[in-house]
Order: C-alpha cells, then structure tokens, then sequence
C-alpha cells in the first residue's frame, strides 16, 4: 500500500492560481462584500460600546448565536437620539465594509432606531412589498423630469428648514423660475390627508411643471406619514412629474419608491430642478463668447483687408506720385548738403591733424616735458631721502632704549643693589672684605652705609 502513496507539489499555473499579497486578497473580499451585500436593517443587542474622543462610537450587534461589529461615524452619531449603552436592544441600517488593516469586516450604521419601532419598520418592509408587488414603484411608469421647468410646486411645511434651504440652493444657483410653496403638515395623523388633498390641487394648478414633497430629516416614526399606503398611491397617480425629497440622504420612505424621481434632500432636490438651467446657461454663455469672438475676428479681418484697400488706392493716386516726388527730391538735396559736409569736415580734419603734429614738434613743449620729468625725479628723490632718513632715526632711537635699559640706573630700578667701599669703588665679590669695613649699597632712590660683619654678611 505504501507504494501506492504519491507526492504532489503544486506550481501556480495561470491567473487562477497567480500568487497574490494579503492585501490584494482583502482587497478582493471588501469588493465583493461592499457590492454583493446592499444595505440593510439588522436587529440586536448593544455590547461593548464606547464612544472615543473623536465623536465616533464602536461596538457590536449581537444575538443568541452571532455578533456583528458596528462603527458609528461621528455625523451619523450627531443625529441618533439614543443614549447607546451596553444590552441596548436596537435595530441598525448600514452597509457592510472591511476594514483592511485587520481583514475584519464591519457594518457601517447610518442610523439606529430602538427596537420598539420594530413594527413601523415591519409595516414597512410590507407595504414595501405590496406595492411593489402591485408595479407602482416600476421605471417603466415614472415620468421623465423637465429639464427647465419654470414652475415648481414645493409640498412641504411653510415653517420647516426644508423649504428654506430649497429657496435658498435655487437662489444660490442663480435659477430663474417660480416657486408655489404648498403648505402642509409633514408629521402626524392629519400630515398624510393634508398631503393628499394638496396634490389633488396641485394637479389642478395651470402651469405647473414639476411638483416636489418633502422634509427635513427625522426618525422613523416622524417620517411615517410619507409611508402612508394612501399618500404612496395619490404621489403614484399624481398627473405631474413627482420629485420626492425626504429627510437625510440614508432616510427613505415609500413616497421614494413611488415618485417619479427621489433626491437625496430638499437641497438636492433643489439642484436636480436647477441644474439643467445652470447647464443650458453655461451653453449660451459659452455660444455667446464664442459668436462674439467670431464677430470680432471676421471684423478684424474685414478692417484688415479695407485698410490694405486703402493702402493700393492711395498709392494709386496722382497726389501720392506727386507727393513722392516732393519726397525724393528733398532726399537728394539732403544727400548733396549731406556729402558737401562730409568734404568739408574730411578737410577740416587733415588740417587741425597737421596742426597737431606740428605743435607735437614745438621745442616749447619739449622744454615742458622735460621740466615735468625732473620735477618728478626731484620730488621721488626727496621721498626717497626723507624715508631713508626716518629709518636711520628709528634705529637710532631703538638703540638708545636698548643701552638705556642695560645701564646701572634700569639695573637698580629692577631691584638690584650696587655695594661699594668707603671710597666708592663697587665691589663685585665679598672676598677681601674685612669684618667691620664700612660699606655702601647703592639703591635706586640713594646710599645706605652699613658695615661688615662675621663672615662678610651684615
């Protein structure tokens, strides 16, 4: 049996077996991941939550078999109005991503709702599947959006930022049009039949190109008057194009689906209306520049051409050949005038260069030279004299310092003493001095008589 056994070692053949780093492999996983999985709502219990100094919270979703890590971003955080702790029942939308420094995968959480709102996000899974179900959220039935509608109807409510900012975005972007604000409630029982009746008198309004509704954002539950099965259908069956601008850009509610386009924001509804204006400005501004720099070069070019026209036409005529030739014969009196005084100045320049040879040649301005030189030799040699002189004095001054700083005085200002006899013969051994002879020391500043004793020692 043992014969039977055989080794095999693999060689990566082709692209399906090509080598690959760990950071391209996750790389692979995060796509599929991020692509595959849509976002979604999950239910579970919060653990292990913190909230770092950035703003930005950590923790994980877990059930009775699995657990999912979360990140909630810090502007995502800023909306939620949970206090998240640890054993928190909630429910989370988000996507899936990888985090690929540790080649985990994690839900990013756009929002969390307490699980008690469980059954408005039921209702609306249902709803959801019901009309659609039923077609009404099919492409094939959403009208297209004018591109440059000069009318628009904003169903909103009069005293919320959401109309203050769709004013405000269309304003900014220079749009040119008007705007029918439609007042509503947006939030509670009597939001979805106010709504309703508003889009019915919209489609009776004459003139209206788009009709846009819409809020801020909010919860769940403040949303849930655009989930109405009742507002869905009337948005569906509204006669005019139906933009849906309602809450953040994660906030969706059944009104999106059934609109024939949903924006992000009332903002972003605001620019979907405006930015076919702004596209076909910026096309006539750019036709504009254009055909006036067309004008502007074909007329160059027609000046270009009348003054070459011109140019022949003048040169034509009996007055320019007469003028021409006034013009010719003053240049050939001023050549004439011009050679005449060339001759004369060629000649003027021969004599004053005779002239200055001939004083060149002067004994006068020899004997002036000459005087010069010997006054400069004169004056070199009494500099000469003068320098010698002072070198001779230096010297002598140095040797003076010299002797004087050798002589007996500069000896006995040092320190020393000159010991002399009675007679004042200086006396340079103590050997021959008898006990008790006078002497004499010389100092600096005078005499001073002692006497020997002993051995010669005072």
């Amino acid at each position: 049996m043992g014969a039977m056994v055989k080794d095999f070692f693999l060689e990566p053949e082709g692209d399906a077996g090509r080598v690959v780093s760990i950071t391209e492999f996750t790389r692979r996983i995060k796509a599929v991941l991020e692509s595959e999985v849509p976002p979604c709502w999950v239910r579970g219990e919060v653990s292990n939550f913190r909230r770092q100094s950035s703003g930005h919270c950590y923790f994980s979703l877990k059930d009775e078999n699995s657990q999912l890590p979360c990140v909630l971003f810090r502007g995502n955080a800023a909306r939620v109005e949970l206090d998240l702790r640890d054993g928190m029942q909630v429910l989370g939308f988000g996507e899936v991503s990888v985090y690929e420094p540790r080649g985990a995968y994690q839900m990013i959480v756009r929002q969390v709702l307490q699980d008690g709102l469980g059954k408005l996000q039921q209702e609306f899974e249902r709803l959801k599947k019901k009309l659609a179900a039923e077609g009404l959220f099919e492409p094939e039935r959403k009208r297209p959006i004018p591109k440059m509608p000069a009318t628009v109807g904003f169903i909103t409510s009069p005293t919320g930022a959401a109309a203050q900012d769709f004013i405000r975005i269309l304003k900014r972007r220079g749009w040119w049009g008007r705007v029918i604000l439609l007042p509503v409630r947006v939030q509670g029982r009597e939001a979805a039949p106010e709504m309703i009746s508003m889009l019915e008198y919209a489609a009776g309004l004459s003139g209206l190109d788009v009709l846009v509704i819409g809020r801020g954002g909010g919860s769940l539950e403040d949303l849930w008057a655009f989930n109405e099965e009742t507002l869905v259908r009337a948005v569906a069956a509204c006669p005019l194009p139906v933009i849906a601008a309602v809450g953040h850009e994660i906030d969706f509610t059944l009104c999106d689906f059934a609109a024939d386009l949903r924006a992000e924001t009332p903002s972003a509804a605001a620019e979907v209306i405006s930015s076919g204006f702004i596209e076909c400005r910026d096309r006539l501004a750019a036709a504009g520049e254009t055909l006036g720099e067309l004008v502007e070069r074909r007329m160059r070019e027609e000046a270009r051409e009348i003054e070459i026209l011109r140019g022949r036409l003048a040169t034509l005529s009996p007055h320019h050949r007469i003028e021409h030739y006034f013009l010719r014969l003053d240049d050939l009196a001023n050549r004439l005038n011009a050679g005449s005084r060339a001759d004369f100045q060629e000649k003027r320049s021969r004599i004053a260069g005779v002239a200055s040879r001939l004083a060149q040649a002067s004994p006068a301005i020899r004997l002036q030279l000459a005087r010069q030189k010997w006054d400069s030799l004169r004056a070199r040699y009494q500099c000469l004299l003068q320098a010698e002189l002072q070198a001779h004095r230096e010297k002598v001054r140095y040797l003076d310092k010299r002797l004087h700083s050798l002589g007996p005085d500069s000896v006995l200002k040092r320190g020393f003493v000159v010991v002399k006899d009675a007679e004042g013969n200086p006396l340079p051994r103590r050997e021959g001095i008898a006990p008790g002879a006078k002497l004499i020391n010389q100092f600096a500043d005078g005499d001073l008589a002692v006497r020997a004793e002993g051995d010669g020692e005072r």
